[in-house]
């Protein structure tokens, strides 16, 4: 690795898991209640209930569109992109922050 390259690896791709984590719940979710999943199945159920405190801040933000069971949420979408923005931003920061002093972060 080259002096230029060196950050703190492991932090970043800490970050990026559990951004990774979060945006698939909320992509199951927006799928989930797209397509109608029903409630009635443990795996839907742990998906909405999982994703709901995630979700809940961006609720109100847009109309949601669709029939009673299915349901195109625009919450879940908005989420998704805060998200997955203030994932890129954390990555970024824990790059500028651990770059030995006097060097570049390696872009990628």
């Amino acid at each position: 690795m080259t002096e230029q390259g060196r950050y703190n690896f492991r932090a970043a791709a800490f970050v990026g898991f559990i951004v990774g984590i979060v945006d698939v719940l909320i992509a199951a979710r927006f799928l989930g209640k797209l397509f109608g999943a029903s409630v009635q199945s443990a795996f839907v159920n742990f998906i909405y209930q999982t994703s709901a405190p995630i979700v809940a801040p961006f609720t109100g933000i847009f109309g949601d569109t669709g029939t009673k069971t299915n349901t195109f949420e625009t919450a879940s979408l908005v989420a998704l992109v805060v998200y997955a923005v203030i994932g890129w931003g954390l990555v970024v920061l824990i790059r500028i922050v651990t770059a030995p002093h006097g060097t570049k972060p390696a872009t990628s």
